[in-house]
């Protein structure tokens, strides 16, 4: 199906049981909840999704699984994280096999790739598929930059549509957008900062605390879009606090565990990962706590009179 690159696109965690397999039932709870929500778009095999630690065939199963859960309702996004073109030209094929309607993309793995090789490894992959494409710019996590000069490159490419938008520099919406126009979209993937990004332009945000709080998040999308600021900030500053959970090495453990406190998900982790344990999930708990003892009434933010 035609992806937007707008709204909200949860990229969701992944379930496991306790024996570490895929816990596909537990999976579909979630995705399940997210839809209920009004999300945009789910994204699979990101940082949250535990990527590094699935197999090809995991990867697979998670592709078909939800695209026959969401039944065309969204699109459903893989990432693509790789070592090698080769590598990634595959998964790409895979994913456009199984239904996927899009790619987010990571720049190469573990090798600290130059511009020029950056840039031809994307334009590789973009020419071997018919599928749409979301950069992941996360020069803080993945130590390579796309800047705005390489993407002048790459958007020779159309199926190259959108930027996963993640420096950390809210200005650079307005650089993009003062560069490109609309035709490349932008999309937030910092949850402490996806406000101010969508009020400075960005089309949507790549979320991670709506893996745990799926209507309070699109409940904000939906009233800064519809001008309701003052009730978008509100949800926001209450929401600050769980969303600082998503900037921290163990974001994994610590969105499953507020998964895990509002129903839709376990804490189950692929080692090397742990759960959290000691005064360090006391900590994470207690932010949990609290957000959920103050947790906002939404408003109808899916109703149509909204705007």
């Amino acid at each position: 199906m035609t992806i937007e690159w707008k709204g909200v696109m949860p990229a969701v965690t992944t379930k496991f049981t306790d024996q570490d397999t895929l816990d596909l039932q537990m999976f579909e709870v979630n995705i399940n909840a997210q839809i209920e929500a009004g999300v945009h778009g789910i994204i699979l095999g990101g940082t949250l999704g535990e990527a590094s630690t699935l197999s090809d065939e995991e990867k697979r199963i998670l592709v078909k699984t939800t695209v026959n859960i969401v039944k065309n309702k969204v699109p459903v996004i893989i990432n693509i994280a790789e070592q090698t073109t080769k590598g990634a030209i595959e998964a790409a094929r895979k994913a456009e096999e199984d239904g996927a309607s899009g790619l987010m993309m990571l720049p190469p793995m573990r090798y600290k790739a130059g511009d020029r090789e950056t840039v031809i490894y994307f334009k590789e992959v973009a020419k071997s598929t018919h599928l749409p494409i979301m950069i992941y710019n996360n020069p803080v996590d993945y130590k390579i930059e796309v800047t705005l000069d390489m993407f002048e490159e790459l958007l020779a490419f159309d199926n190259i549509k959108a930027v996963k938008e993640s420096t950390r520099d809210i200005s650079n919406v307005t650089r993009i957008k003062n560069r490109f126009g609309d035709r490349l979209k932008i999309l937030s993937g910092v949850d402490t900062l996806a406000l101010e990004s969508l009020l400075m332009g960005a089309d949507g945000w790549v979320a991670g605390l709506v893996d745990a709080f799926p209507a309070e998040t699109v409940a904000i999308y939906e009233l800064q879009k519809a001008g309701k600021i003052k009730e978008a900030i509100a949800i926001y500053r209450w929401f600050l606090p769980l969303l600082e959970l998503d900037i921290n090495p163990k974001l994994v453990q610590n969105i499953k565990l507020a998964e895990v406190a509002t129903g839709i998900g376990t804490e189950n982790v692929r080692a090397p990962r742990l759960p959290l344990v000691g005064e360090e999930r006391k900590t994470v708990l207690k932010v949990i706590e609290n957000g959920l003892k103050t947790r906002p009434e939404l408003p109808d933010y899916k109703n149509s009179d909204l705007m």
